[in-house]
């Protein structure tokens, strides 16, 4: 199996997650945001750590802002040093869901959690189109 990596990019905060075995997908520390350089080392950084085969990158559909982030998400991505397969995968709602499932969660909003947990939703949606 492929090592694979997602994406959930944000203004502030990218939300990732890793699935290194069938199965198994593991949110990781979210990668802080403070400009567009410095948070695509970081990602590629992350990406040759894990050697990491395919990049799953979330994208909203629909919504007024649809177009605009569609073209902010594709431009970062081009920003990485990633030379293997990236896939978009519509994140719709992933936010919505991540947050639900980690209630009761203290600091979830500053500490990147959510994010990288609509990461983790991501790549669960990937998996389950590719089934």
């Amino acid at each position: 199996m492929k090592k694979i990596a997602a994406l959930d990019i944000g203004l502030k905060r990218i939300g990732v997650a890793l699935c290194l075995m069938e199965g198994v997908i593991i949110p990781q520390e979210a990668i802080l945001r403070k400009n567009r350089v410095q948070a695509a080392r970081e990602v590629d950084q992350f990406l040759q750590n894990w050697q990491i085969e395919l990049l799953v990158v979330g994208i909203p559909k629909g919504g007024a802002s649809e177009e605009e982030m569609d073209r902010r998400i594709k431009h970062f991505i081009s920003l990485l040093d990633f030379s293997k397969e990236v896939f978009f995968v519509d994140e719709y709602g992933s936010s919505i869901e991540a947050k639900t499932a980690m209630r009761g969660i203290n600091r979830q909003k500053r500490d990147g959690k959510i994010d990288s947990m609509a990461a983790k939703i991501i790549l669960e949606r990937y998996i389950a189109m590719k089934n």
